[in-house]
């Protein structure tokens, strides 16, 4: 077994955040490395995770990407994508920002260690904005990079 496949069958990342106006619990990028470090460290590896901002079709997204390094092995990588909202009630541009990257990082973590969020409540929860995202038509990003 690699050194990816031991830390993604040791991994628990429980839904350690609670969203009371949606009445449901979710894990946030902060969850998945705090249950993660540990094993980091058991195993001799690191993660690293950047962020940059690609334009896409006129649309900005924050693009993070999760690299998990061990020794005398090639980097394990994978990808997360977040748009970047121009405006957004309450929030200034930093908190835009960060709050695009947070999002995409979690996706790139996701990806990476094989977390399955399909029920998580983002998959599923329109805010009252209609039916659910993953029911409307959606655009790939494979291919727009």
């Amino acid at each position: 077994m690699n050194i990816l496949q031991e830390i993604q069958s040791e991994l628990k990342a429980p839904k350690g955040q609670r969203n009371n106006f949606g009445n449901y619990s979710y894990r946030s990028a902060e969850d998945i490395l705090t249950a993660v470090k540990p094993l980091l460290k058991k195993h001799g590896a690191s993660l690293i995770l950047t962020d940059a901002l690609v334009a896409l079709e006129g649309r900005i997204f924050v693009k993070a990407t999760a690299v998990l390094h061990h020794d005398g092995g090639t980097p394990f990588t994978a990808d997360g994508f977040a748009e970047h909202a121009v405006t957004k009630k309450g929030m200034d541009q930093a908190q835009i920002t960060g709050s695009a990257s947070s999002y995409a990082r979690k996706y790139a973590l996701n990806g990476l260690l094989c977390i399955d969020d399909t029920k998580d409540p983002d998959a599923t929860n329109t805010h009252g904005k209609g039916e659910p995202s993953y029911k409307k038509k959606t655009q790939t990003l494979d291919g727009l990079i």
